[in-house]
């Protein structure tokens, strides 16, 4: 059935309302059910790299949370999704395991990744490079990318090839929003930690601290030459920041020192005012300890720094406000995100809206349909389930698609 004929002449939408923050038992073996038949035949076609690859477009697990029974408009698809799936891997034998999860079970990849490296037949070397992967994973989307959404969320999906992706996912209670990251191996590279994301879902955009954007090259370079001066050093200088943001040294003094266009004043105090991590330093014990270790075990790039157990958030957050205010050289506040979680928010993305804020491409959206209508049509259920499933993705399809 071609997809543009199946969306037209499909009716009817099967609503799943969930607002308690609870899924209910049945519907959980409803949507197990549903997404082990999909996934057998995703195996099939496409094998385990193409699944782990499709998981890591936010579009596409958006589509294939829709498809399975989970309300789109519910924070808990992430969680409830991916826990589905992971229950689905270790049971059959797909050529991938999901590992991690939400709150508590993220903590587990350690020591589910020896299992999954046996299972797999990776190889033992596999083991500390998995560890790595999730480590480094967890902290882009904490330390370099600093956006106001606190990690509760972090799954690792490894395919028997080695191919890894990982699913994010950050609250702001601020807001009570949440957004997801997704990262693989083939857009994140651990040693550069450049534009790592395959793509970034939410709703809202914020003005980020950005240690991974590429106008950020400068003030990580400043960063990592910071490292190599005396802790005592590091410290005055944050010392100086916190002055500054405080008002306690004259913001004539520290104009001289920058030669920005506009009013030099006028454009401090808007950076205070406008960006979230402009905000003096807690300066702790634990902090003057992890300078040490990173200059004892010569963490020189970014990617090392990272490895280095306890450099968190705020130290992080201190050295680039160093690299800013005093060495004048400003991180990126782009925000990296490309999807919307709502996938509705699609209808907006095209004609006369020219893509803005989103950079959808129609090609990939329609790639999404048919790869996902086609995983339906084949797969092994009943004819009920099977329109429902359908149902679901004409709903979805009718909306991204402008159909």
């Amino acid at each position: 059935m071609l997809v543009a004929r199946f969306l037209l002449e499909m009716s009817g939408i099967s609503d799943l309302p969930l607002h308690d923050g609870h899924v209910p038992k049945w519907l959980l073996a409803y949507m197990e059910k549903l997404a082990s038949a999909i996934l057998k035949v995703m195996y099939e076609i496409h094998g385990p790299d193409k699944i782990i690859e499709y998981f890591s477009d936010p579009l596409w697990f958006q589509a294939f949370n829709n498809v399975i029974g989970m309300d789109w408009d519910s924070s808990g698809s992430t969680t409830v999704v991916t826990a589905v799936v992971k229950k689905i891997t270790w049971r059959e034998d797909l050529g991938f395991l999901v590992l991690g999860g939400k709150g508590e079970h993220s903590k587990e990849v350690v020591d589910e990744i020896p299992l999954a490296v046996k299972r797999l037949s990776l190889g033992e070397d596999f083991i500390d490079k998995m560890r790595l992967v999730s480590r480094i994973g967890a902290k882009i989307d904490s330390v370099l990318l600093q956006d106001g959404y606190t990690l509760y969320h972090h799954a690792l999906f490894i395919s028997e090839r080695g191919g890894w992706t990982i699913i994010q996912q950050g609250m702001k209670p601020s807001i009570k929003m949440a957004r997801r990251y997704h990262l693989n191996h083939m857009t994140a590279d651990l040693t550069k930690l450049l534009d790592p994301h395959s793509g970034v879902a939410s709703n809202n955009i914020e003005n980020p601290l950005n240690l991974v954007d590429n106008d950020s090259l400068t003030a990580r370079g400043v960063i990592e030459d910071l490292l190599k001066e005396d802790v005592s050093k590091i410290i005055k200088m944050i010392r100086e920041v916190n002055a500054l943001l405080k008002g306690l040294k004259s913001l004539n003094e520290y104009t001289k020192l920058t030669r920005h266009l506009e009013d030099k004043r006028t454009y401090f105090e808007k950076k205070i005012f406008s960006i979230p991590y402009y905000r003096p330093i807690n300066i702790t014990d634990e902090m003057i300890k992890t300078l040490n270790e990173a200059q004892l075990k010569g963490a020189e790039k970014i990617s090392e720094i990272l490895q280095i157990k306890g450099f968190g958030p705020e130290t992080m957050r201190a050295l680039t406000l160093v690299a800013d205010l005093i060495f004048n050289s400003p991180p990126s506040n782009r925000d990296p995100v490309t999807h919307p979680i709502d996938p509705f928010k699609y209808s907006y993305a095209h004609g006369g809206k020219d893509g803005v804020p989103y950079k959808v491409r129609r090609d990939l959206l329609e790639k999404t349909i048919l790869t996902l209508e086609e995983a339906v049509e084949r797969a092994k259920i009943g004819d009920h389930e099977k329109m429902k499933m359908l149902n679901r993705l004409a709903q979805l399809s009718r909306y991204v698609l402008d159909v």
